[in-house]
């Protein structure tokens, strides 16, 4: 092959190489873009119009008496939403609807359950049956006493179990009440909250940990299979607080 004939060539492939560039600067440059925006939206102008009761009249909280779930209660009722507030204690529960009903003039219901067992969700279901539910956070948890090996957790079995069904089953199972009316209304949020603990394993909470990346991928999966149908499914990593 003689110079003129690869001369020849890189002028004939110039035109198509040139395209080829100018399509993937361009590709580059609007994700950029995008995801510039995206922070924009998110840092700066925050999710105040994303959050508000045009998705739906009611907010479900779990684990909604102390910490972040209360926190997020009062949030979601100063944007004007009516809640409905999960957990164990009723005592608890009413103070915070009390509180709320005063300080923000929304309607509040409350649902006494204890997360650690799987026999909660029909009384749940019947307590959430007609609410057009815009907003649903997944914040009930629950942590080591103190950090351990395995196999020195005290009542190792039932620790366990008590895990697995308040971080991880009432996600699935909330999700699984609340998610089909906000596909058929095309709108609505899950906020599932995950910890920093279960972006990497921890040792001597391994249990906690591990639960815990069960929800970052859950999170992660739903938000695929939905992205399109109109409503969002978001996770939280908390760090040094909550659960």
């Amino acid at each position: 092959m003689n110079w003129k004939n690869v001369e020849e060539m890189i002028r004939r492939a110039e035109t198509p190489l040139f395209w080829v560039g100018a399509f993937t600067v361009a590709s580059l440059a609007l994700w950029l873009l995008y995801r510039l925006l995206s922070g924009f939206r998110i840092w700066v102008l925050g999710n105040g119009q994303l959050l508000s009761p045009k998705l739906g009249k009611w907010a479900v909280v779990t684990g909604a008496t102390d910490g972040i779930g209360k926190s997020y209660a009062e949030e979601l009722a100063r944007r004007g939403f009516a809640m409905m507030l999960i957990s164990r204690s009723q005592d608890k529960l009413d103070d915070v609807a009390k509180s709320l009903e005063e300080q923000y003039k929304v309607e509040t219901r409350t649902i006494a359950v204890d997360f650690g067992k799987t026999d909660i969700y029909p009384k749940i279901e019947a307590g959430l049956t007609g609410l057009e539910i815009g907003v649903l956070v997944n914040n009930v948890g629950v942590s080591y006493p103190y950090p351990e090996y395995y196999l020195h957790i005290p009542d190792l079995d039932n620790f366990i179990t008590n895990m697995i069904n308040v971080n991880m089953t009432s996600v699935c199972q909330m999700t699984r009440l609340v998610l089909p009316r906000m596909a058929e209304r095309s709108k609505g949020v899950i906020l599932n909250i995950s910890s920093a603990s279960g972006m990497y394993p921890v040792p001597l909470l391994t249990v906690y940990s591990a639960t815990k990346a069960f929800v970052d991928f859950f999170s992660r999966g739903l938000q695929e299979e939905y992205r399109t149908s109109g409503h969002h499914h978001s996770e939280c990593a908390a760090f040094l607080c909550g659960h």
